[in-house]
Order: C-alpha cells, then structure tokens, then sequence
C-alpha cells in the first residue's frame, strides 16, 4: 500500500486551514509538517502552537519532520503538540539511539531522516528500532527542489538494509515526487511519499493525492 503525506511547507501559509481541510478529504495517509530553525537548514518555517492549531484540525495523523539541531531537546514539545511521528535527522543528532527511545517513550512512532550526502549504512546499527527512515531526495529547507536521481539507488540499498537487520521500517521519500519519479520510487521500495509542491500546486489537490496513493 502506498501511503502519501502531503507536505504542508507548499501549501499557502495565509490559508493554512483551508490546506488541512483539503488533506482531511483526500487519500492522504498523513500530514506533513517540516519544523526548520534557521540553522540546521537556512529557511525557518513553524513552532509548536502552530503544529498543535494544525493537529485540532486535522482529521489524519502529524508526520513531524524535525530538521533542527539537536532535536532530542523537543521529544516532549512535539508530542504534547499532537504527533503521531516525529522524524529527526541522523545528521542532527549526537545520540540517535536515544533521542529514539525518548521519542518511543513519549508516545508517538519514530523516524530517522537521511539528508542526500549521508549513506543509508550508517543506519545499520539502528533500523532496526525505527519504524520509518525518510530519505531526503533533495537537499533540506526548501520546496520546489529538482528530484535527485542517485536516491532511487539508494532506496534499494536501504530497502536491502532493511531486510538484512529484520527492522519493520518503512520508507519515506521527501522531495522531487510526482508521477513521473514516485513509481520507480516505489518500485525500488518506498512505500511513504511526501509530496508538496505537486499536490498543493495542483488544480485540484486531491485529485493529485489519490493519483499518487493509487500507484501500488
């Protein structure tokens, strides 16, 4: 089954409410929130009490993509904001094992993000505690990014990653997806697509969310 979180970091920040209602009619299998801080990556976006507005609104569960530095310092505030998931990068962490324990412990399913540069071995010791790993097929901060073709190989490394360790983890996509990359996305493993500028660009939004969750 494919599953699609639509990204909320392409949707008109003015009329943030009306972009939930549109993802609360359609196939979305989650809402993607990005938290960026202005130095992990260079753009900075939204806080908790924008998260939590969201999460009272929303009728799917929060996806929270944590690019921050040191994002263990957040377990609590991100659960008490409402998610579901909270995905933090490898890059960001100095203790990853346990900033995914605390996230374990607070209650919500945990993620691991890879950014482009980073190979998906340095996982090996880990996979098997997450329940997502979310491989970046651009470069963090930004939407509307080109899709980097080299992350359709490194899909099937992790995939094979994955199979290797026993891990349960599935894997998400972010950046560059749309019909003509999440297919062979798909077919190389991943099962989780966030998908932003192409659903929130579209005519119609969830019409573009159902054409990507009816791929597999």
């Amino acid at each position: 089954m494919i599953h699609v979180a639509p990204s909320l970091l392409s949707a008109d920040f003015a009329r943030l409410g009306e972009a939930v209602e549109t993802v609360n009619r359609s196939e979305a299998s989650y809402i993607h929130i990005d938290v960026m801080d202005g130095m992990f990556v260079p753009n900075i976006t939204i806080g908790f009490p924008v998260i939590a507005a969201i999460g009272r609104l929303a009728t799917k569960p929060l996806d929270v993509h944590m690019m921050v530095v040191d994002p263990g310092r957040y377990v609590e505030a991100v659960a008490r904001a409402g998610a579901y998931l909270m995905n933090v990068h490898y890059e960001a962490c100095t203790h990853l094992h346990r900033v995914i324990s605390e996230i374990h412990a607070a209650g919500m399913k945990a993620g691991v993000t890879l950014n482009p540069a980073t190979p998906v071995e340095l996982l090996r010791d880990i996979v098997a505690d997450v329940d997502l790993v979310l491989l970046m097929s651009v470069n963090p901060g930004f939407g509307g990014q080109k899709f980097i073709t080299g992350t359709i190989d490194k899909v099937r490394r992790l995939k094979r990653l994955i199979e290797e360790t026993g891990s349960r983890a599935v894997i998400q996509i972010d950046g560059g997806v749309n019909l003509e990359t999440a297919p062979v996305l798909i077919e190389a493993g991943a099962s989780v697509l966030v998908a932003g500028s192409y659903v929130f660009s579209a005519p119609d939004p969830v019409k573009a969310i159902s054409d990507l969750s009816r791929l597999g």
